[in-house]
Parts: C-alpha cells; structure tokens; sequence
C-alpha cells in the first residue's frame, strides 16, 4: 500500500530556523489547514506540541476540535459563526456582514484588507467595524493581514506593511500579525505577537533569488509499493490510449499511486522521480508504471520539484494528496 513518509527531524529542523526568527517560538502560529497542506492534520499537531509550538490556524471549526488538545489558541480563517464559546478557539471577521452573525462574547480577530483585495475589511471600514463589534458585544483580541506577494522580488511587501502599520497605530493593544512564511523570511527585525506559519514549515517556501530562506527541508515523501511487473517488449505499448511505446525491452513494474491519490495527470510520459525513475504511460486512478524492478519506489520528496513538472506549485501537489494515505513519522 502507498504511504507517506514525515520527517520529524526536518519539520524540528525548520521550526528551529523560524523560531530564530521570531526570537521566541511562542509566536509560531502553525497553519494546519487543508490537512496541514497534505501532511496529516492530526500527526503534524502531535508533532508541533511536542516541539512545544502553542498556536495554530485552520481552515474550519472541524479541523480546530480535531487538534483542540495540542495547542492553547486555534485561529480559524473561513467564516464560521459559533453559538457558544471555546476556551481555545478565536474566529476571524472576514467582512463587515460577519459581525452581526457572531453570538454576544464571541472571540473574534478582524482582518484588514491591506492590498490583496482578497478577504478582510478595508482599512476606510475600520472604524465601523470597532462600533459595530462593541456593540455586538464581541471579544476583539486581535487584527491581522495577509501579504500578497512576499515572496516576489517586489516593493508591494512594502506598500503593504506601512498600510498595516497605519491600522496598527489607530487601534493599539491587541494582537497584531502580518507575516505569512514568505513575510518572516524578509522581515530583519521580526517585532509582531504572532507568524502565522505555513509552507516554510513544510520545508517547500519558495522565493524570488536574493531572499534569505536556506536550510528548510521537505518534510514529506510519498511512496507507492509495487503491485505488479513485466518485460515490455520493444514497440509494445504502455497504459491507456497506448500512450507509451518502449524503444527497446524494458522491465515495468505498475505501483499503486494514481491521480485518485492526488498524482497528477499532467505527469504522463514526463516525469522521473528522485533517483531517476521514468514514469511511463498515462497516470491511472489508482496505479502508475515505472521503469523500475522495486518493490517500493519514492515517488517524490521535495513538492516543489514534482510540481516543476506539472507547471504548478507545491502547495497544489501536497494539499491533492489523498487523506486515505497512510501517514509515517520517522
């Protein structure tokens, strides 16, 4: 059966080189939505409260009661408007039209718009959306942002900062956060409450050359186990719509990752794994050839360098990874 494989020693590894950073781990806030970017929601938060990491983000509700016994903050992103409170869980106002649906006490962080033009409020609603969270009666604790291109070699890192640093000024004493991976590994003097971590833990940040972020490693590997093998003689083809004809005799061996698995198509007849192997044929559901006599092939290990081939990004190639996958530590 396919499995895949977390590095503990990898993940440490970077929330090390993130905690200097941040110059006290207590501000990491590891994002763990969409199954911790394909990782396994439940074994990335053991292995976070372990390293001692506090705080995390999430997607929805279902995730933050899944992990709620790691961690001692859950911020949740998707609108979602409990009727009663959690000791742990703090929910994010996406627009002005959330306030009014959150129950009397909520704790609530406000999001501001600061030039993605994604979620949040605008910085000109700020000021009504202090009136109207005192008088819903919300716990305000925190304001935050999201960058949109950190990670480029451009000045809107800039332009959106001082757009932060402008609200941060107006509404002082609560908790205040900006960066995203790409942001942290710009910032040179990191003065914010709280990270929110995501990519960079995983060891697959990617950024314009010239940024500082070395020393991450991928933490995650898929392998597939072999289901079958033959000798495929030369002009004989491979998988469906004949799409692979072998140029001499070849021995071919099918394992058991396919795009059901979250395996792309788009890496038919394309793609070579880590130690060189060449996919051949189409990608099927559930299985895909290799020219290779292993009983357990690696299939990739640094996302970034499959998703190379599928024209995408790693966080595309890791969030697609099936749940049913069993997940390792070692």
């Amino acid at each position: 059966m396919s499995f895949i494989q977390l590095s503990k020693s990898a993940l440490f590894n970077n929330l090390d080189i993130i905690a200097q950073k941040t110059a006290d781990k207590d501000k990491i806030a590891l994002v763990l939505k969409d199954n911790a970017y394909g990782h396994g929601l439940i074994q990335i938060a053991q292995l976070a409260h372990e390293y001692g990491i506090t705080k995390s983000v999430v997607r929805r509700e279902e995730e933050a009661e899944q992990i709620q016994d790691f961690f001692d903050y859950v911020l949740i992103l998707a609108p979602q408007f409990p009727v009663s409170n959690h000791p742990k869980f703090v929910y994010t106002i996406n627009a002005l039209g959330d306030i009014e649906k959150f129950a009397h006490g909520s704790r609530v962080e406000l999001k501001i718009d600061t030039g993605m033009h994604r979620n949040g409020i605008t910085a000109d609603e700020a000021e009504k959306a202090m009136q109207m969270i005192h008088k819903k009666g919300l716990k305000l604790e925190g304001i935050f942002t999201h960058h949109r291109s950190a990670d480029t070699m451009s000045a809107e890192w800039f332009w959106q900062k001082k757009n932060f640093e402008a609200i941060k000024q107006k509404y002082p004493g609560l908790r205040y956060h900006s960066c995203n991976s790409a942001a942290l590994f710009r910032e040179k003097n990191f003065d914010e409450d709280m990270v929110r971590i995501g990519i960079a833990a995983y060891g697959c940040l990617e950024m314009d050359r010239g940024f500082d972020a070395e020393g991450l490693e991928p933490v995650l590997s898929l392998y597939g186990q072999r289901i079958s093998s033959r000798t495929v003689s030369k002009g004989q083809r491979v998988g469906y719509n004949a799409t692979f004809e072998a140029p001499g005799d070849v021995f071919v061996s099918n394992y058991d990752v396919g795009y059901a698995d979250g395996l792309s198509r788009r890496l038919s007849n394309r793609y070579k794994t880590p130690d060189g192997v060449a996919l051949i044929g189409r990608v099927s559901m559930d299985n895909s050839s290799y020219i290779s006599d292993k009983e357990e092939l690696l299939i990739f290990h640094d996302a970034r360098e499959i998703a190379s081939y599928c024209e995408t990004i790693a966080y595309e190639m890791l969030t697609s990874l099936s749940h049913a996958i069993p997940r390792h530590i070692v």
